[in-house]
């Protein structure tokens, strides 16, 4: 599945959604029993990033989900008989297969450059979990909250995050999520890496799913008010993820190729995620750096470079992949050792910046 984020921030959303929003349901309250959420939002440029990407991300899973209703009604139609489906209706499913992977392509991102904020903040971090980063029942710490209840009748308990669900199922890499059919999507009378054909049950009963939270987070950033607190919180819990992230790319297909070990991170690379992510966390330094360099105009001119070089570190990386550039695993760890290292130096750097402006940091 998709690769877990660290556990320590995983295990600090374990509110559940259990049908509303996590802000509407109080969720997030530090040890103090004093709410996260405090007085009044300080950095309405964060808000607007993160409303933006909401909206698209909204928008886009609208979209899939819409493709996945007429895909179940053709599989309906065919009395779930998916030979019979393919050999009547395959350019029409297809089609719909082709178009929904084209914008789970699009989602990605609108989710990945949002994450820093959303995973980063405890009282949104749920939605990480359940959209991108939550394991399965089999790890009950780190599991999604919800569970599917498909069309059938049947239950899918815990299956794992809405990323993973969607992407292993149309792309083909999970087979416990895929119909039992020749994998053919396009038709052509060869089965190839990326063209899956999903279980009509399974897939809807996901993208019902991914549908309701997507609307769900899409109204909770309509109504955050990002605070100082939140910005350095998030920037000091996201910026240190990378030795996995770069984990997840060694074990991905775009390393390993068919030995890979990871199901997901097949649309797109996951170095395409770190720098996706690290322009979000970017975004959001520079809204706080003004307040930093108050206190410090040095170290928050060093930071901000630093920031900067980890993510040309990276968008160079991902450029050299693009370009055809083929790493091995041994790369992939000695590339995230670095990326991790520094990293870690600039969460240090702005945990120091915080506790100079008296600005406490949520417990992750």
């Amino acid at each position: 599945m998709r690769t877990l984020k660290p556990s320590t921030r995983i295990a600090a959303a374990l509110c559940a959604l259990a049908g509303a929003s996590l802000i509407a349901a109080g969720c997030g309250s530090d040890d103090s029993g004093e709410t996260t959420a405090a007085s009044g939002g300080d950095l309405p440029a964060v808000k607007d990033y993160l409303t933006a990407h909401a909206d698209s991300l909204a928008a886009n899973v609208g979209a899939l989900a819409a493709d996945a209703e007429d895909y179940y009604a053709l599989a309906e139609a065919a009395d779930f008989d998916y030979d019979a489906l393919m050999k009547e209706s395959c350019e029409e499913v297809g089609a719909l297969l082709a178009n929904s992977r084209e914008t789970f392509v699009k989602a990605n991102p609108d989710y990945e450059e949002m994450e820093g904020i959303v995973a980063g903040v405890p009282r949104l971090a749920q939605y990480d979990v359940d959209i991108d980063a939550g394991a399965d029942g089999s790890d009950p710490e780190n599991a999604v909250s919800f569970s599917l209840e498909l069309p059938d009748g049947e239950t899918m308990e815990q299956p794992g995050n809405l990323f993973f669900l969607t992407e292993t199922a149309l792309f083909g890499t999970n087979p416990d999520l895929l119909a039992d059919v020749k994998q053919d999507a396009d038709c052509d009378g060869e089965v190839e890496f990326g063209q899956g054909v999903p279980d009509a049950n399974v897939y809807v009963a996901t993208l019902r799913e991914f549908k309701q939270q997507a609307e769900a987070l899409q109204a909770d950033a309509a109504a955050f008010e990002p605070t100082p607190s939140d910005a350095l919180t998030a920037i000091t819990i996201m910026t240190p993820t990378m030795s996995e992230y770069f984990e997840a790319w060694k074990n991905s297909a775009f390393i390993a190729g068919s030995d890979a070990e990871e199901q997901g991170f097949v649309a797109t690379s996951r170095l395409s995620d770190i720098a996706d992510i690290l322009e979000g966390i970017a975004f959001t330094y520079d809204e706080v750096e003004p307040m930093i360099a108050e206190e410090d105009p040095q170290q928050a001119k060093q930071t901000a470079a630093q920031l900067d070089e980890l993510l040309a570190y990276v968008e160079d990386l991902r450029d050299r992949e693009e370009q055809g550039e083929k790493f091995t695993g041994e790369d992939a760890d000695t590339l995230g050792s670095e990326a991790q290292a520094r990293a870690e130096e600039i969460a240090g750097q702005v945990t120091q910046a915080a506790q100079r402006l008296g600005i406490e940091l949520q417990d992750a």
